[in-house]
């Protein structure tokens, strides 16, 4: 299936209208649920939260990007951003697997084999699920006692989970998980599969500082549905953080879909009534729905811009 996805560009064009088809559908859910409330909101309150919202995913392509490039395939901003955002539409198919897939498949347009490509994309995840966990500790304990105590253990993992970010540890583990494949042709050309210091702190830089905008796009919308924005910065940052996290390991949700709304009506407890949490999970929903659309859609043109820069230059541009 995999080797036809590459040969075929009909079968390619038609994964990509499911994709999109599929985030428009969900696009079109969250706007029913949210419509009411969104359009009795001041004019900037959804335009600053999906902007925020860009910038946390931002970061996190950058995160991707900073591994693919310490594993040995290092890729243009612009490229990189067409491969990510495109393919992080596979996590509105049921089953957030998908978007790992389509990524993985995307980046072999540009010369990244698919072992490397999938080894990057599985540390990313890796790192997101560490710093997640890191930053929900920090900030839930002093601001939502009643969720550090719901998912007291997910936020004991986050020392552990930080620990086994080690570069020694890393590659452990990459080669552990390589060595039933190495007997594929694939596997041998990728080379091996180290990662460096310097990689492995990057990508945790660049997830950790995607918590700040994530986490100020949850406080806009829960400062517009009347918290108090002194006391609502805290919660919504680490509600966010421990919400994005579950819902990624819930694989069966589309995007975490309920899992991510479970969470934020018990972390936000404190700052706004249950009622008001939902309503602000429900706009959440549709504001980093909305920018992942945009993005998606932002990325083609601007990968082939950094394309035509990189063949000005003398270098490979994508494929």
């Amino acid at each position: 299936m995999l080797a036809r996805l590459r040969r075929d560009p009909w079968v390619r064009l038609a994964l990509l209208v499911l994709l999109c088809a599929c985030a428009g559908w969900a696009l079109h859910g969250h706007w029913e649920q949210a419509r009411d409330t969104a359009l009795s909101l001041p004019l900037w309150t959804l335009p600053l939260a999906v902007l925020a919202g860009m910038a946390g995913l931002t970061a996190q392509m950058m995160a991707w990007r900073a591994l693919l490039a310490g594993l040995g395939s290092p890729l243009p901003v612009p490229v990189a951003a067409r491969v990510m955002f495109v393919g992080q539409l596979g996590k509105y198919l049921p089953g957030s697997v998908w978007a790992f897939v389509a990524q993985v498949e995307l980046a072999r347009d540009h010369a990244v084999p698919r072992v490397r490509g999938t080894a990057a994309t599985l540390l990313a995840v890796g790192v997101t699920v560490a710093a997640g966990l890191a930053v929900a500790a920090v900030a839930l304990p002093l601001s939502s006692a009643e969720a550090a105590r719901t998912w007291w253990w997910a936020l004991a993992l986050a020392p552990l989970l930080l620990a086994g970010l080690h570069p020694r540890v890393v590659r452990w583990g990459v080669r552990l998980a390589a060595r039933p494949f190495a007997r594929f042709r694939e596997v041998a050309e990728a080379g091996p599969l180290d990662i460096g210091g310097r990689a492995m702190a990057a990508a945790l830089g660049w997830t950790l500082a995607a918590w700040v905008p994530l986490g100020l796009h949850l406080w806009v919308l829960v400062w517009a549905v009347g918290g108090d924005p002194r006391g609502s910065l805290a919660p919504a940052v680490g509600a966010y953080a421990l919400a994005w996290t579950l819902g990624l390991l819930v694989v069966f949700a589309p995007a975490g879909l309920g899992v991510r709304e479970a969470v934020l009506v018990v972390a936000l407890a404190p700052v706004v009534d249950a009622g008001a949490a939902l309503v602000a999970a429900v706009l959440s929903r549709l504001v980093m729905t909305v920018a992942d659309v945009a993005w998606a859609g932002l990325s083609v043109p601007l990968a082939r811009f950094g394309g035509a820069a990189a063949d000005a230059d003398g270098r490979p541009g994508p494929a």
